[in-house]
């Protein structure tokens, strides 16, 4: 029976389903038969958009995208004309007349004029779900795919063998702290992400579009494309349509990796996404990657270190270095930036940049952090005790600690620790922080009698916003900045007035990066007198500081 057939039988008979005819000069109108038990007045009276008046809760940000995606957009918000030449379908939770819930299907079919293929009447058939397709759906979204590989590889093959000409790639990710909101709101309102998620992809996706649920909070998909910027806004519709359920904020971090051999199996390739995504994982700046050739080496050499990070912690690894901050016109020491070294016992000095991000990510940053600080404090109370006069050492203060005002505490116990003063021990945090989140903890240190540094200054986008109202007490110039504007004319003015503007409204300043007498005297001229860089001396090891400072 042909779908003309059945919406003229649904029209004069009883049937199990529930019927909306729509024509493009009539209107809405409404089959009697079927669903005896579904509230359909509000679909009488409002056609379509009467779904909104009898949809549960939970689902009504699912059946607004549907809506959302049948509608041509007209202005009038009144007016519900289905998008011609489509089918959609979803599953929605719709009231009864006794006030209870149940779980539907409604399907959308557009019809077309066979001469003119231009639209003219679609039908809308709602019907109640069977307990077996009720268990199915459940079984799809609490079920991994994970759990049977083979079924979204063999979908995936058949996808790809019936588009040879088209470059194909999966796309990976999750959300950024689920178990936080799960902690927040509760396990229940994540499971409600969860499936807003899977129905709201089985919406936006194409048919060939392939999806699947991995584990937790981790989705793929399998997408055809012929440009990457296809794949880019691909990633833009997900994220746009996934986003914001109910107000709660989350971010989704993408991974992509290209199916470069189709006789490669599957699994290869959703490893690739995978190491992208996690490469990226807690970046502020980026939340799409894709997979390169080194991520397995550096994901492999990440494990090395994040096994061996708690050892090198209690075997003393962890080594403080200072670089000495210098006055340029009296050409002597008037401070330090302590900075961690990772000497190991078999690998020699790892780099900082090999192990702090990742700290960063995985939150070990908290405890290095403060085994540096204890280490800047004895090294002062050690100057004192052997008569030197000390000089302020400046340690740094993760954005980790920033959020959570209970650093301020160990700080505090580590200077009454060790008898010094604060004065002595200073507060860098860098430019690009996300100050909305952090500045409670800024506040604090300030309330606590801190001196602070802003670090990396010049190489955000808001630097000279940031100055207004700042309750920073000095300004650490960010080295690119220096060396990217000295080299010409009109970078010199730059540097000169944002030197001079930021000296009138009483912030002291400090150059990082000078590598050569030329920027050093360039940067005395502008009114900057402190200095720190290579020109002046590397980051070195206390006992070879304390020589240079004895000199």
């Amino acid at each position: 029976m042909g779908l003309r057939e059945k919406v003229a039988e649904a029209l004069i008979s009883d049937t199990d389903d529930f019927f909306i005819y729509w024509d493009y000069q009539t209107g809405w109108k409404c089959s009697g038969g079927g669903c005896d038990s579904l509230e359909k007045e509000p679909i009488r009276q409002k056609g379509m958009l009467g779904l909104l008046d009898i949809v549960q809760d939970d689902d009504r940000e699912i059946c607004s995208l549907f809506l959302d995606r049948m509608q041509q957009g007209s202005k009038d918000a009144n007016v519900f004309q289905p998008l011609p030449g489509k089918r959609f379908e979803v599953n929605l939770h719709l009231r009864n007349v006794d006030n209870t819930y149940t779980y539907y299907r409604i399907e959308c079919h557009i019809l077309k004029e066979e001469e003119t293929g231009i639209m003219h009447r679609g039908v809308v058939e709602i019907m109640p779900l069977t307990q077996e397709e009720i268990y199915r759906l459940r079984l799809a979204e609490n079920i991994t795919n994970d759990k049977n590989p083979q079924y979204f590889a063999g979908g995936a093959a058949e996808i790809m063998a019936s588009q040879p000409e088209k470059r194909f790639a999966l796309i990976q990710f999750d959300v950024a702290k689920f178990k936080v909101i799960n902690e927040q709101y509760g396990e229940d309102v994540g499971d409600e992400i969860l499936r807003f998620f899977i129905h709201t992809l089985k919406i936006i996706l194409r048919p060939d579009q392939l999806y699947a649920r991995l584990t937790a909070d981790v989705f793929m998909v399998l997408t055809s494309y012929t440009q990457e910027e296809e794949v880019y806004e691909l990633i833009g519709k997900i994220d746009q349509n996934l986003s914001g359920y109910k107000g709660i904020p989350y971010t989704l971090f993408f991974g992509v990796c290209e199916v470069k051999d189709r006789s490669q199996k599957l699994r290869k390739y959703g490893d690739g996404a995978a190491f992208a995504r996690q490469s990226i994982k807690g970046d502020a700046l980026n939340h799409i990657a894709f997979y390169r050739d080194d991520m397995k080496q550096q994901a492999k050499t990440q494990k090395i270190v994040e096994d061996q990070m708690e050892h090198a912690l209690e075997n003393h690894e962890f080594v403080m270095f200072l670089q000495p901050k210098y006055s340029i016109s009296r050409n002597r020491i008037v401070g330090a930036e302590a900075l961690v070294r990772w000497i190991h016992p078999e690998r020699g000095t790892i780099p900082p940049n090999d192990f702090v991000p990742l700290f960063e990510k995985n939150g070990f940053v908290i405890k290095m952090d403060q085994y540096i600080w204890e280490e800047a404090c004895k090294t002062i109370r050690g100057w004192m005790d052997a008569g030197v006069e000390p000089i302020p050492i400046s340690v740094n203060v993760s954005r980790r600690h920033l959020k959570d005002g209970r650093f301020v505490q160990v700080l505090d116990d580590l200077v009454e620790k060790y008898s010094i003063e604060r004065r002595y021990l200073e507060i860098e945090i860098t430019e690009t922080v996300d100050q909305g989140q952090t500045q409670a903890g800024i506040d604090l240190l300030k309330e606590h009698g801190y001196t602070l540094l802003m670090d990396d200054f010049g190489s955000g986008y808001s630097s000279l916003n940031t100055l207004k109202d700042t309750q920073f007490d000095v300004i650490k110039i960010d080295r690119y900045f220096l060396q990217d504007f000295v080299r010409s004319e009109r970078g010199q003015k730059i540097v000169e007035h944002t030197i001079r503007m930021t000296r009138a409204i009483g912030l002291e300043l400090v150059a990082e990066g000078v590598e050569n007498q030329e920027q050093a005297l360039f940067l005395s001229r502008c009114g900057c007198d402190t200095a720190q860089g290579y020109y002046y001396a590397k980051p070195m090891p206390v006992e070879q500081f304390n020589e240079r400072l004895k000199e």
